[in-house]
């Protein structure tokens, strides 16, 4: 059974720094690229980073470009989303999910494209 749990939530300051975990299990992390989503109250769910499944070629939103890095580490089943100089914009809660895929070399933030999801864990930014 396919299973990803986001940890590494919480409430910090604005230009503070957190470092979410996303721990996978059920399935072998390095047939699938990975994403990372968030959804503010009343707003979309927006696709925040990716990785592809080598780890070569990740993508960011526009928004977190130069604050957010995402990594992974097949061998430990799990990927992480390291987020610096936070800001309240970034309030929202954040998900992992897995995508199955051929290329190695590939990676999206389009939600419709991702087979597996956690149950998401809240990131508060706020003085």
């Amino acid at each position: 059974q396919l299973q990803l749990v986001e940890s590494g939530g919480g409430l910090v300051q604005p230009g503070g720094s957190l470092r979410l975990s996303c721990a996978l299990s059920g399935f072998t992390l390095n047939n699938y690229a990975i994403g990372w989503f968030r959804q503010a109250p009343g707003k979309e769910r927006e696709g925040v980073s990716c990785i592809s499944r080598s780890g070569a070629v990740s993508t960011y939103a526009d928004s977190v470009k130069g604050r957010f890095t995402i990594s992974r580490d097949n061998a430990k089943n799990m990927v992480y989303l390291q987020m610096n100089g936070l800001k309240p914009e970034d309030t929202a809660v954040y998900y992992c999910a897995a995508d199955f895929t051929i290329s190695q070399f590939l990676c999206t933030t389009t939600s419709g494209e991702f087979d597996s999801w956690g149950p998401g864990t809240q990131v508060t930014v706020s003085s």
